[in-house]
């Protein structure tokens, strides 16, 4: 968080480098609030940019994570987000994790994650059954036996349409 305060504070001050140049070669005609002003215009434009881009900047090309759900959010103290809602929360597979066994092709084996805005990444292992529509967590107690089915295992049924389920099957596929 404080990468992100100095970074703020960097194009909050390269916008008034920039507007100091401007007037200085254009013959000093700016009135002196516009100096502040740009410094709190560059800060505040960073801030925005920042908060709007984090998701796209946390799972970019190359990134082992698949965005399989995002969610958006709105805030009063946030009134443009009302327009433009924000994004605050994602859901991703972890492609390093995925398998899937030769004799239970409908079960894939993955790792959920969770990305949030200033929140450490969490994630668990999980076995998504394509056929069935359900998912079982990977916790203590849970065996997966040689021929790759779950002993133990608590299935919870999802819906078709759940886009975890969807995306874990189309990892499967893929």
């Amino acid at each position: 968080m404080i990468l992100e305060l100095i970074a703020a504070l960097a194009s909050g001050f390269a916008l008034f480098g920039v507007l100091l140049l401007i007037n200085r070669v254009s013959g000093r005609w700016m009135p002196r609030w516009v100096f502040p002003a740009a410094v709190g215009l560059g800060m505040l434009s960073y801030s925005i940019w920042s908060e709007y881009s984090w998701a796209g900047r946390a799972i970019a090309p190359g990134s082992p994570y698949v965005e399989v759900s995002r969610n958006h959010n709105s805030s009063w103290y946030r009134p443009w987000t009302y327009l433009w809602p924000q994004v605050n929360r994602m859901i991703a597979l972890d492609r390093r994790f995925t398998r899937t066994h030769p004799d239970q092709p409908q079960l894939v084996l993955t790792r959920v994650v969770r990305l949030e805005r200033w929140i450490p990444e969490s994630g668990y292992l999980a076995v998504f059954d394509c056929e069935a529509e359900a998912q079982a967590a990977l916790v203590e107690g849970v065996e997966l036996e040689d021929d790759g089915t779950l002993d133990g295992a608590d299935w919870v049924p999802m819906g078709e349409d759940d886009p975890v389920l969807r995306g874990a099957c189309a990892q499967r596929e893929g």
